[in-house]
């Protein structure tokens, strides 16, 4: 089922019900028609749409930007009567009851709350798809691949839902990212957007299918070229002498996107239709027939929910058995793929416990220190500025500052870019760059997990992630909605954000984690005799590896070249090169090809096996795990030097990386058929993690259930080096400590 997101344009809407249903009042004279018909749409739109997350937008009173900026902005519009606005505070009741957030901004308008929304969670959530409801055109211009505009043509009952295509129709061919262009040529005259004036809405538009953008056809009109050429002399002389009008026309008509405001995609309820405050409302409104709806919608949702779930399985069932008819699983992973459904299914319904109360004291815990990051980096740059807004940013750091871009890219309007990546190029350059860093990573945790995980819970305070069981070409489970495998485990925040999440009174979490699963794999596939004997001796792979490489005795061996062995260690897994190993273990290049050379030397086995990989691949055109497994590598004979690059590091690392998989899985399924299914109401698995497995068990059979999956995790299959199950226990997943049965 697709991901979507409803913006509600509510000004609008309720605007556009006002004046399309009749003075409807209740038994006391109150005037009703504009709630009537708001929650009349918005009935419609859940049926239609089913959205997953639904956001509000208001507008504000008080002066606006564009009206600072034109004073004549919107002057042309009658002031709507006050018994429309006195309905407003009815509609923003009702939003409360049912959870759903509003956002607004002084001196903003509503649509662009909306374009701030859309750009925040387009990239934040990149499967979300967005529907804008509204009662007007003006954020046509925000429609594209994933985002689409429903609204109404005449009366209630006329609905047009634009994507592209429909806009392109619409406009004479015009793209969304084109509208604003329009206006700035032709005008506006709903907002008293002046235009060029002469410049109608069919000459606008021949004009932008020529030139693209309105800044294109003025620079060709400067250029004198042959285009501009072909511009009658009557509609060139209203061009150039309303050149700035219409530039600042355009400006005027083009929605704002860095609005102050964080958008949080939280989850909306429909069993918030059901409470109580909202049939006691509709009473007082005596809505009874929009009531009797809601009845019909708990019905449909219903329904709608048991055909997702058989639905959803009998998806997942077609993709497995297409990928054995296409080759990518054997008879093996086939088998086992359709074994994992029902655990995975299972996983995701019993969900994992939060402490709600106790992330909304660190909620307002990250707030403040957000705050404070924020004054320090006010502090150093002189003024307070938008820091969510890549423009102001740019200008603070490139400008007032003078920092030099040198070496950075430029983002497609040709401002130097502010994102992450360039950042960190700067980071020992200026001390504002080692704020802005801590401030973005405090500002994602908060808005990803902090803020919206208690959103996100069930009325049993439990969170429910979807897991994709096939989305990852080496067989990796991956985790979204919330993403429960990347909540972080590094750093005070991580532990913060983990003890929120609790064990049930009188059970415990227990985890399982396979102690260096995947180099026990290119032990066993490589064959290599030296790396299968440390394991065989318990001894601390990294650090013998070191002293195995560097020619020196284990006692000799030092925390740093235990550090530069480990990067190699996962390194070969990777397929990583001299250059990926000299930045990974902060070294120089001639150092690092000395290590690596001096580590095949004691590891041939493993040298042989990355030859005879790279060589089988460019032979079949793929690789596979030793379960069967296969990875295509289209690119791996190719002329060009990255794709080809690329191709040989994927398939070193399949085989050892796609094997893990498929032994986490075999467990998974293992341990649920042997032990969760017949202990249901005792042991719950939660969460697959990389190389762990997290359960749920009540305190009593603790003792006795812990043995059964650790050595059912690790008997999963035989190789030359021994699997290893470390297992820890905690009341709370921040709190875990080793555990020996």
């Amino acid at each position: 089922m697709k991901n979507v997101l409803l913006i509600i344009d509510s000004n609008s809407l309720i605007h556009r019900a006002y004046h399309a249903l009749p003075p409807l009042s209740t038994q006391k004279g109150e005037l009703i028609n504009a709630v009537y018909g708001f929650l009349q749409i918005f009935l419609r739109l859940l049926k239609e749409f089913h959205p997953q997350s639904i956001a509000a937008t208001f507008d504000l009173d008080g002066p606006t930007i564009r009206y600072q900026k034109f004073q004549a902005y919107k002057a042309t519009r009658h002031k709507a009567p006050d018994e429309l606005y006195r309905q407003i505070p009815y509609v923003r009741d009702v939003l409360k009851v049912l959870q759903i957030p509003i956002y607004e901004k002084q001196g903003f308008e509503a649509d662009d709350a909306i374009g701030t929304i859309v750009r925040q969670a387009t990239e934040q959530y990149p499967s979300l798809e967005i529907i804008i409801a509204s009662g007007d055109l003006d954020t046509l211009q925000l429609v594209s691949d994933r985002v689409r505009v429903y609204t109404l043509r005449k009366g209630m009952g006329d609905t047009v839902l634009y994507d592209k295509e429909g806009v392109a129709k619409r406009f004479g061919g015009l793209s969304p990212s084109q509208l604003p262009d329009y206006k700035g040529l032709c005008g506006d005259a709903s907002d008293n957007i002046p235009g060029v004036n002469g410049i109608g809405e069919k000459t606008a538009i021949q004009l932008l299918q020529r030139f693209g953008s309105i800044e294109e056809l003025y620079a060709s009109l400067e250029r004198e070229d042959e285009k501009a050429q072909a511009i009658s002399p009557g509609i060139r002389t209203k061009l150039l002498k309303g050149r700035e009008q219409g530039l600042f026309s355009k400006e005027l008509g083009t929605i704002e996107k860095a609005v102050p405001i964080s958008f949080v995609l939280q989850q909306f309820s429909f069993e918030n239709l059901f409470k109580p405050q909202v049939a006691q409302m509709f009473r007082e409104l005596e809505f009874q027939k929009l009531f009797q709806r809601i009845q019909e919608l708990k019905e449909e949702k219903r329904d709608a929910r048991q055909k997702e779930t058989y639905a959803s399985l009998y998806e997942a069932e077609e993709q497995i058995s297409q990928m054995y008819r296409e080759g990518i699983l054997s008879s093996r992973t086939f088998c086992l793929e359709k074994k994992l459904l029902p655990v995975l299914k299972g996983a995701e319904e019993i969900g994992m416990k939060i402490d709600v109360p106790y992330f909304q004291r660190l909620s307002s815990e990250a707030a403040k220190e957000i705050e404070e990051f924020q004054k320090t980096i006010y502090q150093i740059a002189g003024k307070e500025f938008n820091m969510n807004s890549p423009q102001q940013l740019s200008k603070v750091l490139f400008e007032d500052l003078q920092l030099s871009p040198k070496g950075l890219r430029k983002t497609p309007g040709r401002v130097i870019s502010t994102a992450a990546p360039e950042l960190e190029k700067l980071r020992h350059v200026h001390p504002i760059i080692e704020r802005l860093l801590e401030y973005r990573e405090l500002q994602k945790i908060f808005t990803t997990y902090i803020k919206t995980l208690p959103l996100l819970a069930d009325s049993n305070s439990r969170v429910h992630t979807h897991f994709h069981q096939l989305g990852t070409a080496t067989g990796r489970i991956s985790s979204s909605e919330p993403n429960l495998q990347n909540i972080p485990i590094q750093g005070v925040w991580g532990t913060k954000i983990r003890k929120g999440f609790i064990a049930e009174q009188g059970w415990k979490f227990v985890s399982f984690d396979y102690s260096q699963m995947e180099l026990r794999l290119v032990a066993h596939i490589s064959k290599d005799q030296n790396m299968q004997e440390i394991f065989a001796q318990g001894a601390d792979i990294h650090r013998t590896t070191a002293a195995e490489v560097f020619g020196i005795p284990l006692e000799q061996v030092t925390n740093e070249m235990r550090y530069k062995a480990k990067a190699l260690n996962f390194g070969v897994l990777y397929g990583m090169g001299a250059n990926g190993f000299a930045r990974a273990a902060g070294i120089s290049l001639e150092e690092a090809e000395e290590f690596i050379e001096n580590y095949f030397l004691q590891f041939p086995g493993i040298r042989e096996y990355v030859e005879h990989t790279k060589e089988f691949a460019r032979t079949h055109g793929y690789v596979e795990t030793l379960w069967g497994r296969k990875r295509f590598l289209p690119d791996i004979n190719s002329r060009v030097p990255h794709l080809r690059f690329a191709a040989e590091r994927m398939a070193i690392n399949h085989p050892i990386q796609g094997t893990a998989a498929d032994v986490m899985k075999e467990a998974m399924a293992r341990a649920w058929e042997s032990i969760c299914g017949s202990q249901a109401g005792s042991c719950r698995m939660l969460l697959q993690i990389h190389d762990e497995l997290l359960f749920e068990l009540k305190d009593d059979i603790i003792t006795q259930i812990t043995p059964d999956i650790r050595r059912i995790m690790e008997r999963v299959e035989t190789f030359a080096v021994p699997l290893l199950v470390e297992m820890k226990i905690g009341i709370n997943w921040g709190e875990m400590q080793k555990y020996l049965s």
